[in-house]
């Protein structure tokens, strides 16, 4: 079993928190597993308990006119206490189970 301080493998090349939490939704630290897409945008809210918003720009083309637009997209992510994340941080977010109605993201790095 993970003692207290040691941090779980989650089969990501990510380097985990030297912070320890005690977060049951911790993918560290926790029971949760990390599946699907790894997105990595910029903290732009950290207003909710345990949360944060994470903005992401992309470029979109536009076939009539070839040429690209540059659109965002945000997602809701859970944030661990032992990652500190805060507003313009680069974050790295991965897909997990539905922890909410709008969190299917957890924060697994700070770039």
């Amino acid at each position: 079993m993970v003692e207290k301080n040691e941090a779980r493998n989650i089969g990501l090349n990510v380097k985990p928190p030297t912070k320890s939490c005690n977060d049951n939704n911790c993918p560290f630290h926790g029971s949760l597993p990390v599946r699907g897409q790894v997105i990595t945008g910029i903290v732009s809210s950290i207003k909710m308990q345990n949360s944060i918003l994470v903005k992401r720009e992309y470029t979109h083309l536009v076939p009539k006119y070839e040429r690209y637009e540059k659109r965002t997209s945000s997602y809701a992510a859970h944030c661990p206490p032992c990652i500190e994340a805060k507003i313009g941080d680069k974050v790295k977010i991965a897909e997990c189970r539905p922890l909410s109605k709008t969190i299917s993201f957890v924060t697994i790095e700070k770039l």
